[in-house]
Formats: C-alpha cells, sequence, structure tokens
C-alpha cells in the first residue's frame, strides 16, 4: 500500500516534519511505500488566485502545479496531512492547499442543484500537533470544532472517509520527543483492518 504524506510546516527542522518521516518510517517498517509532499520545501503557492477561481466557474483548466498534487493523490491508497494546528484550524499553507487542489469538478460537482461527491474511496489520516493541551481543547470546544471544519466541512463534503484523526499535544513542552514514537505507530498501523477513529492521545 501506498500513502502521501502532506506537511503543512514551513520549517524542514521542526517536530511537524520530525513527525511525518517518523510516520513514513513506521510505514516502511509495516511493508508499506509512502511519499512525502513537503509543500513549502516544494514550493507551493497556496493562494487561491484567479486561475483557481476560473476552474471553480468551470471556466478554465486546473494549473500544472494544481494537477500534479490530484495525481499524487490519485495515485495513493491513503491521505495523511501532518500538520501545526494554528489558531485552532489548518495553517494557511495546508488550507491554501486544499482550497487550490480540492477542486470543483475533480474533488466535488453539481448536477441539478446536486452536490457530487468525487472523492469516495480515499481514505484520510489526520495528524495536528497542538502547543496547547487536552484540557484546553475540551473546556472550549476545539477539538469537535475542528472535526467539524475540517473532517466535515472538507472530506466528507467531496466524499473521502477519515478513518483517524490524532493530535498531538503539549508539542512545545518538555516531553515533546515522546510524541514521535507515537507517530511511528501510527505510521506502522496505517492499513491495519480497524483504524482508530476520532481525536486521539497518543499512548
Amino acid at each position: 500500500m501506498q500513502a502521501l504524506i502532506v506537511i503543512g510546516h514551513h520549517d524542514p527542522d521542526s517536530l511537524t516534519h520530525a513527525l511525518a518521516r517518523q510516520i513514513a518510517e513506521g510505514l516502511a517498517s509495516a511493508g508499506h511505500g509512502s511519499e512525502i509532499a513537503d509543500l513549502a520545501g516544494e514550493g507551493f503557492d497556496p493562494r487561491f488566485g484567479l486561475a483557481d477561481h476560473a476552474v471553480h466557474r468551470r471556466l478554465g483548466a486546473p494549473p500544472a502545479d494544481v494537477l500534479l498534487e490530484q495525481a499524487r493523490i490519485d495515485r495513493a491508497d491513503a491521505l495523511v496531512l501532518v500538520y501545526p494546528i494554528y489558531w485552532w484550524s489548518l495553517p494557511a499553507l495546508l488550507k491554501g492547499w486544499v482550497e487550490r487542489v480540492f477542486s470543483n469538478g475533480w474533488a466535488f460537482d453539481y448536477q441539478d442543484g446536486i452536490t457530487i461527491k468525487k472523492l469516495r474511496g480515499l481514505k484520510v489520516h489526520l495528524v495536528g500537533v497542538a502547543g496547547a493541551d487536552a484540557g484546553t481543547f475540551q473546556r472550549h470546544g476545539y477539538g469537535e470544532a475542528m472535526r467539524v471544519q475540517i473532517e466535515h466541512g472538507i472530506f466528507d463534503y467531496c466524499g473521502a472517509e477519515v478513518l483517524s484523526s490524532t493530535r498531538l499535544e503539549d508539542s512545545e513542552g518538555a516531553d515533546a520527543a515522546l510524541l514521535l514514537p507515537a507517530a511511528r505507530k501510527l505510521g506502522e498501523h496505517l492499513f491495519s483492518a480497524v483504524p482508530l477513529r476520532g481525536m486521539q492521545r497518543p499512548g
């Protein structure tokens, strides 16, 4: 099996990048392959521009960089997003990737006023890296808000299935290195018959 690991962080020395590498190593140890899409390192432009607007209105073909990303997803058995949680959501780099790549005509379509979900069969795993602790997410409802906007608002809208959503918390604390084994374990079990569901703490 093959996974596409998309990294939504600008710093190659960040914990986010280290966690993505651990997921890839876990996949390899389980006999699976992976491709890493380092959006910042590859220079992906997350800005939704006039060409993207034309795609949305079905007045133009997708730009070459969008077609490249769509092809990466098409050839993967699972999509893994690894990202820091900024302001209780996706960072702008990754949000822009979603806005441009999950385009009208490829991720969804409209027919007679009905939305057609075109990514049925796509399996998704979310790995959010949080500076806050579990209590903060619970007290303010941030975890549920993220579930609604990301899992339901993006992926379910397109027909993709989120098999796991992992929140690695206290990433700026003294024990941040302990998150690395959790990421490797996630990679080892990514294609398990019974995937994890919902927000999970490493354990």
